[in-house]
């Protein structure tokens, strides 16, 4: 604390509000404990300072402008809303009291844990937005909702301060415009960055940002500057999501660029409610196979591990502009079949087999589809002559840990790679193909000759495939180089396969000597890819080549 600031400890503001502590700083003031003096209990006061760099006309109309939108937030009486109790003007600065609330803000928790869960994520937006929904039905609109204004209290609330009261925050870069102040660029509407206008939908994007910081760890537009942040919120997709899993459709739906897509408050209600319900319990009239039953524990189990690269979103379906006409039935025809595909039981083919064979997909039903060249090896279902990976003890080696359920697996050509108890081993040409039963995991070891630009190829394979029909619905999540072995690259994408399910692959190719390369190959049903991508550390770790 400055000589400054242990002055202003020592002040009885407005002569009943003694200030105690320092308990935060920001671009437009300071926040400190304080004691009502009148009513002896604790309050937090929020000294309004605007930024020196301001002229002074702009600081005046700041001053002024927070005084009365937080007197308008004052009318709000909600548990998910930081109470303001007075506003007071005191040596040439406004002054705000507010509820006290220990607490720490999504911002903290994200800075000492790390990302948080998708169930803990829907929890804490379900809490915001049922804040931001009271408050745009008084006619206040917060402007700058980020996971610095988000708090969890001591006691597990989850309240959403600073309502009305547009801040900066010189951590991502500020900016002001013709009598506006924006806020966080990171946390900003398009519509609200490109003209300045506010209403209840901007409020909602910033609300679908915040979700997506809080279950992937950075904004969905994490750039190096605010001006790149800008132009990438002008003109680019958010970023892929990793982590997200159920909290997909409803952040997708928030972060939408035209404000006539997105989704409603009323919209996201039941979507964030479905991401925040209990994992083990289904919903409502539904039974869940063993198969979801084992993805539900896996997602459990893998909650907070730290991920490689993992997968993107399906580019968001394209509407009319106007009015959300059918926006309700598109979202409940999403949702529904994500159900599908979380209880769907059988086995079905997910690529037909190599470029010169002819294998109908199984499964299929109704006749059988046209085959397609395999992006994959290892696609079909396994030979009978395929054997089990039997469980093994070898010996103590600490450099890396299983997983449960993973054994090590000694292929007789020299490499070796966790691989899971269980399934199915067999070779198919160079590849070794591992794939569970009654399932569409695949994990496969490929040799190959080396290649002298790793992420050349990959590029050369995707403009084949997606030449042809091998890739229909093709999307690009990452062709990039890796700094493993003697050069590599790796390749994730997702398509649909041949009876219409979306799939998504990772592949990983590593030159590991003069004469051989190895593709090591992930690949599993777009619906269950947020859970299996969590293996993909533990499966590039362990690989260990034949040299």
């Amino acid at each position: 604390m400055t000589e400054g600031e242990r002055t202003v400890q020592q002040l009885l503001i407005a002569g009943r509000y003694r200030l105690l502590d320092l308990v935060g700083t920001g671009g437009m003031g300071r926040v400190w404990l304080a004691r009502d003096e009148m009513l002896h209990r604790d309050v937090a006061v929020k000294e309004v300072v605007p930024p020196s760099w301001l002229a002074e006309a702009e600081r005046e109309q700041v001053r002024l402008r927070t005084l009365r939108e937080a007197r308008t937030a004052a009318r709000l009486n909600h548990p998910n809303v930081v109470r303001i109790y007075d506003v007071v003007h005191d040596r040439e600065s406004p002054w705000i009291v507010m509820e006290y609330v220990p607490s720490r803000s999504v911002q903290q928790i994200l800075g000492a844990e790390g990302p948080l869960s998708p169930h803990r994520t829907a929890r804490i937006g379900l809490a915001v937005l049922a804040a931001l929904r009271a408050a745009h039905a008084a006619g206040v609109l917060h402007r700058d909702v980020k996971p610095h204004n988000v708090l969890v209290a001591d006691d597990g609330r989850v309240v959403l301060t600073d309502f009305g009261l547009a801040t900066f925050d010189g951590g991502d870069g500020s900016m002001t415009g013709p009598g506006t102040v924006l806020g966080s660029p990171q946390f900003v509407a398009p519509e609200r960055a490109r003209e300045g206008v506010s209403d209840p939908r901007t409020d909602l994007w910033s609300l679908g940002a915040t979700l997506y910081a809080t279950v992937e760890g950075h904004s969905p537009y994490a750039r190096s500057s605010a001006m790149a942040t800008l132009s990438a919120l002008a003109t680019e997709p958010p970023d892929p999501m990793r982590r997200a899993g159920p909290l997909r459709p409803v952040l997708t739906g928030l972060l939408q660029r035209d404000p006539w897509r997105r989704l409603t408050a009323a919209e996201a209600e039941p979507l964030l409610r479905r991401a925040a319900a209990d994992p083990d319990e289904p919903a409502a009239g539904t039974a869940p196979s063993s198969a979801v039953a084992a993805v539900r524990s896996a997602s459990r189990n893998l909650a907070h591990t730290p991920l490689g690269p993992l997968g993107g979103p399906a580019p968001p379906t394209a509407r009319p502009r106007g009015r959300p006409v059918g926006r309700r039935r598109l979202l409940i025809g999403l949702a529904g079949a994500a159900s599908a595909l979380a209880i769907a039981g059988g086995v079905t083919a997910v690529l037909a087999t190599r470029d010169t064979e002819r294998t109908p997909p199984s499964g299929s039903g109704g006749g059988a589809a046209t085959a397609r060249p395999a992006a994959f090896v290892c696609s079909t279902p396994p030979p009978p002559t395929a054997t089990p990976v039997v469980s093994s003890s070898p010996a103590a080696d600490g450099r890396y840990g299983l997983r449960e359920g993973w054994t090590w697996h000694d292929d007789p050509t020299g490499f070796r790679i966790a691989a899971p108890v269980g399934w199915a081993r067999w070779n198919e040409g160079a590849a070794t193909c591992f794939r569970e039963a009654d399932g569409a995991r695949v994990l496969s070891v490929e040799a190959g000759p080396p290649r002298d630009d790793p992420l050349a190829y990959w590029k050369a394979e995707e403009a084949r495939l997606t030449r042809g029909d091998a890739l229909p619905g093709y999307r690009r999540v990452d062709i990039s180089a890796m700094d493993i072995f003697e050069g590599g690259a790796v390749w994730e994408c997702g398509w649909e396969n041949a009876v219409g399910e979306q799939v998504h692959g990772f592949r990983l190719l590593a030159n590991t000597s003069a004469d051989r390369s190895y593709t090591v190959s992930w690949l599993t049903k777009e619906f269950d890819w947020q859970v299996n991508a969590a293996y993909l550390p533990m499966i590039r770790q362990s690989f260990t080549p034949a040299l």
